[in-house]
């Protein structure tokens, strides 16, 4: 029997459309209905290529009993989290206060009269395991706790209350200094240097930290932390070595075995950041490879007609039609006599002389590539992998330019494909996320001088230019072609930054044609920004408009990292952007006032701001670099990641380099322009 969500856009929700749980989607009436009743509500959060939301959906929340005491005593709420950012933020914080961990799927009871927590936690099982309470005995017991245990209640309430409305004290600073900077890239870099037991993380705000705080110091070393976690990226198992593409994250410290689902998020921040490590002086051609795989990845399976890109892919996959729940990263691992059986003899020993290839296997039995060493692979072991790309999708790279995605479980089970099954992949559009792969095509496109991964970036640019913006609203979500939910803080910094990556892409590439154009759009866009959502009590952004928060616990201003770079980490850096790009200086004002609006925890807490603590090296080293075309063409391959190219004719020089309000003498050659540039870098 189907409930509510069975109708849903989000395919998560969806996903639960025909449990036996009487679920609400988030909103008004939900809320109404929960106090109406008297009921805690149960709001549960996860996305839909996540593994545990799967398992728990097809575990506790199939399960009838569970669904018998759900309904009877709790009124359960559905999130899709990549829709709601802002719900999930709020309550994910407070599970990480009550437990010391959180994740997803985000399991959370609420007072229904004021939507705060009393109670949650990530995976339940449906029996007890893995030292995890059963969760129909725990739903008992939460019931008869928010009964019967009210002062018990109240005080989890107060406590988590406080500690949500905590980052909105931050106390303004009035000064910055220079030594907020450095101790911002200390922290950073200790942690991104960390090798310690468990999951391994991108991290990208981090290691664009520490990258970036690089170029004042001694050239990059093999033992570098940005370039050691460039390495593990572009030759542990968390690349897809056959077909491109970035996984979420890997279960070991070794980049071993993946966590397999694919984000489109990852992969935009991820393609910046090697393409920053090359333009760095990193040019191993394992990296120019990743980042050419990617995006023929990305073409052939997350490009949609219109132009913009899919936001997921799933970590599991059916291994047979007839199989009743899919298994994990069966799509991209291989069995040691399969690969005997698919390749002639000298590709076989030529794929285990350059990957990790043992007859036991590295997951479960089977195998995930993971390169030994770096640089350009063979041709012998570069057509192995072409097999076993063909092996698995049915037709050879060069023919296999499009592959049409499976919407869901069913069509993936229905439908005759002529390799593997495939996971299946979310078509939603996300702003945030096109708008992190749109900054990672611009930037590669100038960096390896590909021109078409920046049509790539500006054709997706365009479909959101002409759809997301729809009576006077920008809007968060594309479902085939029908615009939801009004965007976030993130989607709007994201889409700046976008947007002048844009601009920057096309001087980079030496033409002058629609440069202005993405400059123009990213200054319409940052004054709506600045009219709905900057907060003029405490400096910042809020993470939502004024008049779409009203359903939210708390309105917060994100500044805290986590896999994406906070709103105003990023927004505070195109605001000293836009100022050196179009000589206003209220926009180098209003950057300031946000630092110092922060400024109490990039002095404390920088370790969980480094988007911040990089908008600060932004905001002390300002650079502009005016120039003919083909000189700025020669000097957006450099890494100077605070300075940006504005195109000019008539100059006493080639090039005239200024460091905020201050310009060196008239440069007399590139030569001469780029050791002034390095000479501003610190």
């Amino acid at each position: 029997m189907a409930n509510r969500l069975v109708h849903a856009q989000s395919l998560y929700l969806r996903k639960h459309g025909h449990n036996p749980i009487d679920w609400w989607p988030w909103g008004e009436e939900a809320i109404a209905q929960a106090r109406q009743d008297n009921k805690p509500i149960f709001l549960s959060i996860g996305y839909s290529s996540c593994h545990w939301c799967t398992v728990m959906e097809g575990e506790a929340f199939s399960d009838q009993a569970v669904a018998d005491v759900m309904n009877q005593y709790f009124l359960p709420i559905k999130v899709d989290r990549e829709e709601r950012p802002d719900i999930d933020h709020i309550y994910i914080q407070a599970v990480q206060l009550m437990i010391g961990q959180a994740g997803w799927p985000l399991n959370v009871f609420l007072d229904p009269y004021d939507l705060a927590p009393f109670y949650g936690g990530t995976y339940f099982p449906l029996t007890p395991r893995y030292g995890r309470p059963g969760f129909l005995e725990l739903l008992r017991a939460v019931r008869q706790r928010y009964d019967q245990g009210k002062e018990q209640v109240e005080l989890v309430k107060s406590q988590i209350l406080a500690y949500l409305q905590s980052p909105g004290k931050l106390q303004m600073i009035s000064t910055l200094d220079r030594s907020m900077l450095d101790n911002g890239y200390r922290k950073a870099t200790s942690i991104l240097a960390y090798q310690g037991p468990g999951n391994s993380f991108p991290m990208i705000p981090y290691a664009q930290a520490v990258l970036q705080s690089s170029r004042r110091g001694a050239p990059l070393s093999t033992e570098h932390p940005a370039l050691q976690r460039g390495i593990n990226l572009v030759l542990g198992g968390i690349f897809d070595h056959v077909a491109g593409g970035w996984h979420r994250y890997t279960v070991d410290p070794t980049w071993t075995v993946p966590h397999f689902e694919k984000m489109l998020y990852d992969n935009g921040l991820i393609l910046e950041y090697i393409s920053n490590l090359w333009s760095a002086g990193i040019q191993d051609d394992a990296l120019r490879r990743a980042v050419q795989k990617t995006v023929a990845w990305l073409e052939r399976e997350m490009c949609s007609e219109a132009g913009y890109f899919y936001a997921a892919q799933d970590a599991d996959s059916f291994v047979h039609p007839e199989d009743p729940e899919p298994e994990e990263g069966r799509f991209y691992v291989w069995a040691y006599q399969e690969l005997q059986e698919l390749l002639t003899e000298p590709e076989f020993q030529g794929l285990k002389s350059a990957f990790d290839i043992e007859p036991g296997g590295n997951f479960e039995g089977l195998i995930v590539l993971q390169r030994l060493q770096g640089g350009a692979l063979s041709p012998v072991v570069e057509s192995a992998l072409d097999k076993l790309f063909t092996y698995r999708y049915g037709a050879a790279p060069e023919k296999c330019l499009k592959f049409p995605p499976a919407v869901d479980a069913q069509h993936a089970k229905t439908t005759h494909w002529p390799g593997r099954i495939p996971p299946v992949t979310d078509t939603k559009m996300i702003v945030a996320w096109n708008s992190l792969m749109i900054s990672g095509l611009a930037r590669a496109a100038v960096v390896f001088q590909q021109p078409y991964y920046g049509e790539l970036a500006s054709r997706c640019a365009e479909f959101i230019l002409q759809s997301q913006w729809v009576n006077g609203q920008f809007y968060r979500l594309n479902y085939d072609g029908q615009v939801a939910v009004i965007a976030q803080a993130e989607d709007y910094a994201l889409w700046i930054k976008a947007l002048l990556d844009l601009h920057q892409m096309v001087v980079g590439l030496g033409r002058e044609i629609n440069a202005e154009f993405w400059l123009i759009k990213a200054r319409e866009f940052q004054a709506n920004f600045d009219q709905h959502y900057w907060s003029s009590t405490s400096p910042g952004y809020y993470g939502t408009a004024a008049g779409a928060s009203g359903d939210l616990l708390v309105r917060e201003r994100p500044c805290e990292d986590n896999a994406m770079p906070a709103a105003n980490g990023v927004a505070l850096t195109s605001l000293v952007r836009l100022s050196l790009l179009t000589g206003d200086l209220t926009y180098l004002e209003r950057a300031e006032r946000g630092l110092q609006a922060f400024g109490q925890i990039l002095k404390e807490a920088p370790q969980s701001c480094p988007s911040l603590v990089t908008a600060l090296d932004a905001w002390f080293y300002p650079v502009q670099v005016k120039a003919r075309p083909e000189i700025l063409a020669q000097i957006a391959s450099h890494f100077f990641p605070t300075t940006v190219l504005q195109p000019a004719a008539d100059l006493p020089g080639v090039a005239l380099v200024c460091q905020g309000l201050t310009c060196q003498e008239p440069a007399t050659s590139l030569e001469m322009a780029l050791e002034q540039l390095a000479r501003y870098q610190s």
